[in-house]
């Protein structure tokens, strides 16, 4: 790190060998050889200028709420921490905002239901920060956010240069996006832009278990609010809090399957929910695979599947991140022996 001639003199803008448990929700104690908390986007072309993006292999994160440290990391962590919130433009109709990329996405969803903006009442509770969203595409309960984005500012670190995409240039998928393939390591989002309903917004209560919610209240006729209410109550329901017990949340995807796969699993397990996609292909739970292969509340040693929901790894306490890892992979073998299909994690693993 750093060079005798000052090139690379970038070592004064971090710290040295932070703990990153609190900065992880699976609450893995590793160390970051080097860190800093990037809270204006100028930072970072002022680490270009010293040659960081070219001659280090540095980690960028938010909220901690989707990755998995299995060790130390012996290299330069970048947390993101930009926070602000701007109304660019408004209508009778609609409001777009810009949202700072290390604004805490549930805090988000929340300002945005205070004020009845609608259109992302149904991704409460998900953890992480604004800046994450648009990599995996978040999505729950119908709604997903490509649903009300509008556009985003990352700087490239290749070309060391701040670009503006739009949604098409996105290309979001289900959890997937541009960031995940061409963009993948070499871009920093800074801000996060959204498209709001303001009025003539029909909120969406179709899952069963957010229709369940509202039948007990008795809300025939629900609002943002109300739905943002049920989404809270079902997520707190079925989800740990990291405060008790370490998760990452899902740990994996829903694997998507193709209908000839599907056919035969059906036969076999005919009580084993699915989802048609448009293309012909059906989406299955993760979880219900997981507790139909015997995970959901196994413990081994301090880790295990929560007991309300088999997709949630939780650290019991003290775990390491190779610990967890292992554990994964053990569930994952178990769902490829019994039913064929191979989850992929939804975690980033960082080593």
């Amino acid at each position: 790190m750093g060079t005798s001639d000052g090139k690379h003199s970038y070592n004064q803008l971090f710290k040295k060998g932070v703990d990153l448990s609190e900065y992880n929700t699976m609450g893995v104690s590793a160390k970051a050889l080097l860190f800093t908390e990037i809270t204006d986007k100028y930072q970072l072309t002022e680490l270009a200028e010293t040659g960081f993006f070219d001659h280090e292999n540095w980690l960028l994160f938010g909220g901690g709420s989707n990755i998995l440290f299995k060790t130390d990391l012996n290299r330069p962590v970048l947390h993101m921490a930009i926070t602000g919130i701007e109304v660019l433009n408004e209508s009778d109709k609609k409001i777009t905002v810009q949202f700072g990329a290390g604004e805490e996405w549930h805090a988000v969803v929340e300002w945005a239901v205070d004020r009845n903006y609608g259109g992302i009442e149904n991704l409460a509770l998900i953890p992480g920060t604004t800046g994450a969203a648009p990599i995996q595409n978040i999505g729950a309960y119908g709604a997903e956010l490509a649903d009300t984005f509008e556009k985003l500012e990352y700087y490239d670190t290749e070309k060391n240069v701040f670009q503006t995409l739009s949604k098409e240039e996105c290309r979001f998928g289900y959890r997937d996006s541009i960031f995940k393939r061409e963009l993948k390591g070499r871009a920093i989002i800074t801000t996060v832009t959204l498209n709001l309903a303001k009025s003539e917004h029909v909120v969406d209560s179709s899952y069963s278990s957010l229709k369940s919610f509202l039948e007990e209240k008795e809300i025939n006729s629900p609002g943002i609010r109300d739905v943002f209410d049920a989404v809270v109550a079902v997520r707190k329901s079925k989800l740990p809090d990291p405060s008790l017990y370490g998760n990452a949340g899902s740990f994996f995807k829903n694997p998507v399957i193709d209908y000839e796969i599907h056919q035969k699993l059906n036969e076999k397990y005919p009580n084993m929910p699915s989802y048609r996609l448009e293309d012909g292909t059906f989406k299955i739970p993760a979880g219900w695979l997981i507790d139909h292969a015997g995970w959901r509340g196994k413990k081994v040693g301090n880790v295990g599947c929560y007991k309300n929901q088999a997709l949630v790894i939780v650290n019991h306490g003290g775990a390491t991140g190779k610990e967890i890892f292992e554990f994964a992979m053990k569930v994952q073998k178990s769902v490829k022996d019994q039913f064929g299909i191979e989850l992929a994690p939804e975690v980033n693993i960082i080593d």
